[in-house]
């Protein structure tokens, strides 16, 4: 595996951790930001964990003590899969690779026409294409989009319709990408125009993210490289 740079994970981890945080927030989750992990006292929204780690050896004890494991459905980001949290009543969720784009690697043209999302019917419109129908759309609220460091990116195609999207949010000199979609195509045919757009919105910023599965075959047919694995832990039912 190649590690362009001793830091880049770390630096990921963080970024990802401020992402989970604004998400929070604008569900009225207020996070702390420890110097271990950060962490949220109450149940997050869908699909966010409610802690990511910082630094590698984090002390489980410690993280589990500032999050609700009183029910289950608890998770947290193992940001550098180092952590054994089955004798606390969690499992492995899933398990993913982060990856780094550099931020000279050139993006091609984009292919629709993309803007960030200014208002609630614009992000509204973007929930609804990147949700598909699955009835999670409410998800996005309108208060992310006071958050500074959320750039919510819509492609549109030629009768207006968001056709593809993504979040990025730039901090810790990276720029974090989450939540690639494409109405048609998946990940492959986002990926261009969302790279396009971010490097025109931080021209000289590498970018970061993480993904598993087929959605990490794609982003690595895009120019990223994986630099670290990071695994998610749920609590089970206890019974």
């Amino acid at each position: 595996m190649k590690t362009p740079n001793p830091s880049m994970v770390a630096a990921a981890a963080r970024n990802n951790a401020e992402w989970c945080a604004a998400m929070s927030r604008s569900h009225g989750v207020e996070g702390d930001p420890g110097e271990q992990a950060w962490t949220a006292p109450a149940r997050t929204p869908l699909y966010y964990p409610d802690a990511v780690t910082l630094v590698p050896g984090a002390d489980p004890a410690a993280l589990l003590a500032r999050i609700d494991t009183t029910t289950p459905g608890a998770t947290v980001k193992d940001s550098f899969a180092d952590l054994d949290l089955t004798d606390a009543g969690f499992r492995v969720l899933f398990d993913a690779q982060w990856i780094h784009r550099p931020a000279e690697e050139p993006a091609g043209p984009p292919d629709l026409g993309w803007s960030v999302a200014d208002g609630p019917d614009t992000l509204r419109a973007w929930a609804l294409a990147w949700d598909d129908g699955n009835g999670d759309a409410g998800l996005f609220r309108p208060e992310l989009l006071d958050d500074p460091a959320t750039f919510v990116l819509a492609g549109r195609s030629a009768d207006g319709g968001v056709a593809a999207g993504a979040v990025a949010s730039p901090g810790g000199d990276v720029v974090g990408v989450s939540n690639v979609f494409a109405v048609d195509g998946g990940p492959d045919t986002a990926w261009p125009g969302v790279l396009s757009a971010v490097r025109s919105l931080f021209p000289a910023v590498p970018v970061v993210g993480y993904e598993h599965g087929d959605d990490l075959a794609a982003a690595l047919r895009h120019g990223f490289e994986p630099i670290g694995p990071l695994r998610v832990w749920i609590r089970q039912a206890q019974g």
